[in-house]
C-alpha cells in the first residue's frame, strides 16, 4: 500500500504520538490520536484531497531489546483520514 505521509508512533505510557519532520500528533487512545492527525492535516491545507494515507511505523527503539525478535509486524498501520 503507498501513503502520502509517513510518521513515527510511539507510546509514552500515558498517550501515543505519532510525528515526522512536519507535524506532530497526540492521543490517549488510537482514535482520538486519529481524530488529532485529522484536525492536523486539515489545518495545514496541504491535501486537496477526499483522503489522505499515512502510513504510522513503530519505533522500535522504545521497547525493550529482548522483545524486538517479535516486532517485525508489532505495530505499524495505515490510517486513512478525510481531509
Amino acid at each position: 500500500m503507498k501513503s502520502d505521509m509517513d510518521m513515527v508512533i510511539v507510546h509514552d505510557g500515558e498517550k501515543w504520538i505519532a510525528s515526522n519532520e512536519d507535524l506532530v500528533v497526540e492521543g490517549r487512545t488510537l482514535p482520538e490520536l486519529d481524530a488529532c492527525l485529522a484536525r492536523a492535516l486539515r489545518e495545514t491545507g496541504r491535501y486537496s484531497g477526499p483522503k489522505v494515507t499515512v502510513f504510522m511505523g513503530f519505533d522500535f527503539n522504545t521497547i525493550p531489546s529482548w522483545i524486538r525478535q517479535y516486532g517485525s509486524h508489532y505495530f505499524n498501520r495505515y490510517v486513512h483520514v478525510e481531509v
